[in-house]
């Protein structure tokens, strides 16, 4: 992974902080949590890929083949059952890309992005295909991984996955997925290897734009690890309304095909009983009911390809957009924390400042006391013995000094005391030596490391507050963006698949419904004419024959 300038295709200001600076004075954390996004952070729907036409430097060959300008598809060409390097058989899905070809199980495919997400905690990863549910093993049991269409659908899916990727402005660049379109790359390695093997346990206290850094500031551990449920004091509007509703899709297509199957067999019957024109026109009705039977069935196995998977696949874009929106909101509760943590700390310092400047205050009122005693007791002294040392007057230098008060120490427990306790008692003497231990801490050197502490915690805290600042102004602006161009790509996506279900509910037995409609025209008219109306004027024709058969079209 790059540097966090060249990791964001969304970003192109130049006034960024670089993420490895920890001092307070570079950022202004008084700013709101959450800053309005810059206009340059934003994809224009003109360029929604705009770094794949300016990339110049490529890692290696899957990348030159990705980024080439030409619309390269990676197919999945196959499914084969096999047993290498495994106990048990499996499925292995045939990747190619270009000219190479490589295999991976299901599992790979899922551990690739399990990776890719734990990379980049701030994209939107495109989703798999989901796994068997319970009901499918309990049914099928040992057969339920052979099933073919289930293998069909996971070809389809897994190779959209793949595709997704690769026309990703990020996560194409990324060297991880190239080495799994690499058959002669073990996955096992890679998945040892830096930069996987780097990634940390807690994505919360690591670099938002390179979680795998090892130059990171130590800073980043005094970050705390809040929930996602912990709610926010201010938040973001803009990631509130993020919402993408799960569409479920729920067709009465199969009921549909089924009841045209029973109808044309019931016409086709009925015209058994009757003879001429009549006959005719009912067979007719029927070849063409059976028509539409038979592209109401077609119908739906393009439904299940153009319709139905791509729904279910937006469907996990809204669990997989609900995690990543739950991402952003523990780093904004992480700064709030942060911030929170250093408030009051700071305020802990500024009451033992308080605390060590009152002592400081009365240790020197005590010092002036005791020197204003020491010189009262020593003009008090009687001069008797200044005349007994030839010295009347008394005016010996070292006797006038102040002689300053001695405080003797602690005595400490009583030694004669210890040396009398019975032997065996090596716990309780322990333990009795650390009370009287506690109990004789100077109180004002416990102030003074307290104070120190604290400050070391403050300065730890500050860091911590302004790499916390940063990385939820990259996972803002990151996430809005991809968000937007999430937003083109399903715009698209659903064109495509409303021309899709144009084309497919096209009137292909339109051709039938004419050759009915022929026969229907040749029934004569029948005897028994129609009375008249009572506001018919007298004269008027009665009902044409053209009329009479176009009622009995719209009946049919």
């Amino acid at each position: 992974m790059d540097t966090f300038e060249d990791e964001n295709p969304f970003d192109q200001d130049g006034d960024r902080i670089s993420s490895e600076a920890s001092s307070t004075s570079k950022v202004d954390l008084s700013e709101p949590p959450s800053p309005p996004p810059h206009p340059s952070r934003q994809l224009s729907p003109a360029s929604p890929n705009p770094s794949a036409p300016f990339k110049s430097d490529f890692c290696c060959m899957r990348d030159r083949l990705l980024h080439s300008g030409d619309d390269i598809e990676i197919l999945i060409t196959d499914a084969q059952k096999t047993s290498l390097n495994s106990t048990s058989p499996y499925i292995a899905y045939v990747i190619r890309t270009g000219n190479t070809e490589a295999r991976h199980r299901y599992s790979e495919f899922e551990s690739l992005r399990e990776s890719l997400v734990r990379l980049y905690p701030t994209l939107i990863v495109p989703p798999i295909p989901s796994k068997q549910t319970i009901g499918d093993y309990a049914v099928k049991q040992a057969k339920a991984k052979e099933d073919a269409a289930m293998i069909a659908r996971r070809k389809r899916m897994l190779q959209t996955f793949l595709n997704r990727i690769a026309r990703h402005p990020i996560l194409s660049n990324e060297h991880v997925f190239h080495r799994f379109l690499d058959g002669e790359v073990s996955w096992t390695e890679v998945l040892n290897s830096p930069p996987l093997s780097l990634l940390p346990k807690n994505i919360l206290k690591a670099p938002s734009h390179n979680p795998t850094d090892q130059n990171a500031s130590p800073a980043y551990n005094a970050l705390p690890n809040p929930s996602a449920a912990h709610p926010l004091r201010t938040p973001d509007q803009r990631f509130l309304d993020s919402r993408l509703s799960q569409i479920n899709l729920q067709t009465i297509w199969s009921d549909y095909s089924q009841d045209h199957a029973d109808l044309g067999a019931a016409l086709n019957g009925f015209s058994l009983n009757e003879s001429a024109a009549l006959s005719g026109a009912i067979e007719k009705t029927g070849q063409a009911v059976d028509a539409t039977y038979m592209s109401t069935t077609k119908l739906l196995q393009e439904l299940e390809q153009t319709w139905a998977e791509p729904l279910h696949e937006y469907s996990q874009f809204a669990s997989i957009i609900k995690r990543l929106l739950a991402y952003r909101h523990q780093k904004h509760v992480q700064y709030e924390m942060t911030q929170d943590g250093l408030d009051s700390r700071r305020e802990q310092l500024g009451d033992l400042e308080k605390s060590e400047k009152e002592a400081r205050r009365l240790e020197a009122a005590l010092g002036r006391g005791r020197v204003s005693v020491g010189e009262a007791s020593t003009s008090q002294t009687p001069g008797a013995e200044g005349h007994e040392n030839g010295n009347p007057e008394g005016t010996d230098p070292e006797a006038r000094e102040p002689t300053p008060t001695y405080l003797p120490p602690h005595p400490g427990p009583n030694p004669a005391k210890r040396r009398t306790k019975p032997p065996g008692m090596g716990l309780l003497n322990a333990l009795s030596y650390t009370l009287h231990g506690m109990m004789d801490v100077d109180p004002e050197t416990a102030r003074r490391n307290s104070i120190t502490k604290t400050r070391e915690t403050i300065s730890q805290l500050e860091d911590a507050l302004h790499l916390s600042a940063q990385d939820l102004k990259y996972s803002s602006s990151t996430i809005q963006a991809d968000l937007d161009r999430f937003q083109r790509q399903k715009v698209a996506d659903l064109r495509e698949m409303a021309i899709n279900m144009a084309g497919a509910t096209e009137t292909g037995n339109l051709e039938a419904w004419e050759e009915a409609k022929k026969e229907i025209e040749k029934i004569p008219e029948h005897p028994n004419k129609a009375p008249p109306r009572p506001d018919a004027h007298v004269g008027s024709p009665g009902p044409s024959n053209g009329v009479r058969k176009e009622s009995i079209l719209l009946q049919l």
